[in-house]
């Protein structure tokens, strides 16, 4: 029996019943069968970009905000080939996203036909899953497998490389696709950790008198924070977290002491250095968190959902727990029972002396003039900023200084703050913001963005002005590769290469492209025209001219603590 479902139709079916709300991309030739089937589909909506680049990054947004898949797509060849930095980024910081390249016809496919080029081995090393569908028979299972490698575990991006003629044909005898597929409701499930493990755990937290939790990307994906903080008020301990793991835990809990990084802070440092047992948890100890594993670390108890990631790093000193971090820190809770009490007690003290040295840190970044005319420090930039922003807005950092002066951000909600760590890959904000202006136009965004980055996603504003939504982009314009360049200043004798741009009014740029911009030399002027924006409904770019001498890697605050004595 035959239908008159195409395979393009079975795939935008599935997308629906495996909750995926939205496809981002640029339409071409190999994916119109695909696309096409959106516009008579209810509950998906494609959005198009200027770019692949962007709808990958797009997708990746949608994962770390939701911890649901959203989709990407892309034509074959160049239009693939767009989609890697970004896919690589959802992979390295584990976002769940369906990847879609459209292919040529499958008898064509490694022949010298259009654009011709192999999708599969291309994104088989950024993605967790990757197939060629050949055919309209394979779709539906093709998509199930790859929705659960998506979401279960650690999860990531998956990519289908679909045939022209398995998308545009027609399906004979199509498979029934429920409204609601029932993998949507089994793979939320996590695996709760060892119960003996558990006690040993506990056992070992209770007798360590400077035990610390490190608090990793994990912390994000599995929306524990509340229960990670639980066990650290039941111990009286303190909490750093890694550069992926910002936006886990709020940094104005009084036990939470900010980001271990590469740069990290004297004050997060300082928390690591006292501890004589260290709780990693979803936390693959990779090298932005342990400077390329030089960090000595003590006894370390490290969970994590993927088993491969326990022991990987500093295997002598660690103890692996598989299993969901939310439920070992409840049953680790519940095993220390009375115990948790004498070691509070203990620990009260220490806890005092780190508390006043967050107060001081925290003082020694203030804002000394709020109203200066000219180039502005990015320090003072992102205090003004964080005073000026409600609450609830989410900080979108992109990568290079804006990631790094992100640190003199509070965060004072969980799931308010994203940014590429494991990839760095730039031109991240922009595409993010606007995906989480589609999520809920009602909620401030602040992407902080630099001239490099921006000028790798420009483009992007114009889907911004489509859009719309309380987003305010701040470009801190330095009109160089602003980190690479202090990089350079300090190893090679202040020899730089390669680094400085011309002047760009990125004020008028957005304007020109739809979105309202203006250049911002003052700071009390910048928090006046932040909170305007945020409080609006119309999206913004304020180009905010910053001094270059304002040094990320020699920032006071950002060194390495050490020890008096």
């Amino acid at each position: 029996m035959n239908s008159n479902k195409t395979g393009g139709r079975l795939v935008v079916e599935m997308l629906r019943s495996l909750g995926v709300e939205y496809v981002f991309g640029v339409v071409g030739g190999q994916t119109l069968a695909i696309t096409d089937a959106i516009i008579d589909t209810d509950g998906i909506e494609f959005v198009h970009t200027r770019h692949e680049g962007a709808a990958a990054v797009m997708a990746d947004a949608y994962g770390r905000l939701t911890g649901r898949p959203a989709a990407c797509i892309a034509t074959t060849g160049p239009g693939a080939t767009n989609l890697l930095t970004g896919v690589g980024g959802a992979l390295r910081d584990s976002s769940p996203a369906f990847v879609l390249t459209c292919n040529n016809n499958g008898e064509n496919i490694h022949k010298d036909d259009a654009q011709n080029a192999d999708h599969v081995e291309l994104l088989k090393p950024l993605t967790k899953f990757s197939r060629l569908v050949a055919h309209a028979s394979g779709i539906k299972q093709a998509m199930e497998e790859a929705y659960i490698n998506a979401v279960t575990g650690n999860p990531g991006p998956v990519h289908l490389d679909f045939a022209r003629d398995a998308i545009e044909g027609l399906v004979d005898n199509p498979p029934a696709v429920p409204a609601v597929h029932p993998a949507r409701s089994w793979t939320v499930t996590r695996p709760s950790p060892n119960p003996a493990a558990v006690a040993d755990a506990a056992r070992r937290l209770a007798a360590a008198r400077r035990p610390v939790i490190w608090l990793g990307n994990g912390g994000n994906r599995s929306g524990a924070g509340a229960d990670v903080l639980a066990l650290a008020e039941a111990l009286n301990i303190p909490v750093v977290t890694t550069f992926n793991g910002i936006g886990s835990v709020p940094t104005s809990h009084p036990l939470v002491f900010g980001a271990v990084s590469r740069m990290g802070t004297n004050l997060s440092t300082r928390v690591l250095g006292d501890a004589d047992l260290v709780l990693a948890l979803g936390n693959s100890l990779n090298a932005v968190s342990t400077t390329r594993w030089r960090r000595e670390l003590p006894e370390v108890i490290q969970v994590d959902i993927d088993p491969a990631m326990l022991g990987r790093y500093y295997a002598e000193v660690t103890t692996g727990i598989v299993g969901d971090l939310g439920a070992f820190a409840r049953d680790v809770r519940a095993a220390l029972g009375d115990r948790a009490a004498a070691g509070r007690d203990g620990r009260a003290g220490w806890i005092a002396e780190l508390q006043s040295a967050e107060r001081d840190w925290w003082a020694g970044t203030q804002v000394r003039d709020d109203s200066p005319d000219g180039v502005l420090s990015p320090a003072d930039v992102v205090r003004a900023l964080r005073s000026a922003s409600p609450d609830d807005t989410l900080l979108i950092a992109d990568a290079g200084n804006p990631g790094v002066w992100s640190f003199l951000w509070e965060v004072t909600r969980p799931n308010s703050y994203i940014k590429p760590v494991g990839f760095g890959n730039m031109g991240f904000a922009l595409p993010s913001a606007i995906t989480a202006a589609l999520l809920d136009p009602a909620r401030p965004v602040l992407a902080l963005i630099g001239d490099g980055s921006l000028g790798m996603s420009l483009g992007e504003l114009e889907t911004l002005a489509r859009v719309g939504g309380k987003v305010c982009v701040v470009v801190l314009n330095d009109a160089s590769y602003g980190n690479i360049r202090q990089e350079q200043v300090l190893h090679f004798a202040g020899r730089t290469i390669g680094v400085d741009f011309g002047h760009v009014d990125f004020g008028a740029v957005a304007r020109g492209m739809g979105v309202d911009g203006e250049v911002v030399t003052n700071l009390d002027q910048l928090g006046q025209r932040v909170r305007k924006v945020l409080e609006g409904g119309t999206p913004a770019v304020l180009d905010v001219p910053i001094d270059r001498d304002v040094d990320a890697w020699t920032y006071p605050a950002f060194a390495p603590y050490q020890a008096q004595g």
